[in-house]
Formats: C-alpha cells, sequence, structure tokens
C-alpha cells in the first residue's frame, strides 16, 4: 500500500505543478488536497514533496524573462524567414508542368512510332496486293 501513497502523492505534486505553471486554480486542486488529506501521510512526507515546487516556481520565474526576449527576436525572424523560404521555396507548378510536357512528349514519341510502323505494315500488305494482281490472279484471301 505505500506505493499507492506514493502514486497520490506524485499525482498530487504534479497537478500542484501544473497549476502553478499555468496559473489556474481549476477544481483538481480540491480533489489533489482532499485526496492528500485523506490518505493520513505524515506531515513530514508532505514536506519533503512540497518543498521541490519553490525551486521549480524559482526557476520558472527566471527563465520566464529569458524566454520572453527570444519571442521579440522571433517576431523579426518570420518576415525575414518569409523572405527567404519565398526565394527558395521551388515552384511545384514548373515542375509540374515539365513533368506533363515530358510526359506528352513521349506519349508523341510512341504514337509516332506507331503510325510509322502501321504504315510499313499498310505499305508490305499492299504490295503483296499489287503484285498478286501483276501475276493475274486473284490476289490471296486469308482465312478461305
Amino acid at each position: 500500500m505505500k506505493w499507492m501513497r506514493e502514486r497520490d502523492l506524485l499525482i498530487a505534486q504534479t497537478m500542484a505543478f501544473v497549476q502553478s505553471v499555468t496559473g489556474k486554480m481549476p477544481e483538481a486542486e480540491k480533489t489533489v488536497a482532499t485526496s492528500i488529506t485523506q490518505l493520513s501521510v505524515e506531515t513530514s512526507e508532505l514536506t519533503r514533496a512540497a518543498t521541490p515546487l519553490p525551486d521549480v516556481e524559482a526557476l520558472l520565474a527566471e527563465t520566464t524573462p529569458a524566454a520572453q526576449a527570444p519571442t521579440e527576436a522571433s517576431r523579426e525572424i518570420p518576415r525575414e524567414f518569409s523572405r527567404l523560404a519565398s526565394l527558395m521555396r521551388p515552384d511545384l507548378r514548373e515542375d509540374f508542368q515539365a513533368e506533363i510536357k515530358a510526359r506528352v512528349a513521349t506519349f508523341r514519341a510512341h504514337q509516332e512510332r506507331f503510325n510509322r510502323e502501321r504504315e510499313a505494315y499498310c505499305s508490305a500488305t499492299m504490295a503483296k496486293v499489287h503484285a498478286a494482281i501483276k501475276e493475274g490472279g486473284q490476289p490471296p484471301r486469308p482465312g478461305k
């Protein structure tokens, strides 16, 4: 059962930390306070669990001004970044157009090859028919 008390203390400590960071005091604090009193934990354990919180709050207070300085600088960075991003951004429309043009060129070359092969086959077949007519006979009928 000791692990349950430790778990509840950890939950209470975490909730207190979250509330100190967000600055809100929701109903969860009331729940945490009642769960701590219901645990009947010794006061020494409570003080040991509660002592890290002021240190965390002090650290947060120290880091807050430092965190504000980058936000002011970050306001200037997006302008420059947006300029660079617009220059560095690849134009996808040109890529799509180039790909479409390449595919159309390939298709046309393929169609031209088929047209040449069809014309060659037609010419060969017609040459056979003309040769058969010149010999004086009926042209050969395939399949009959």
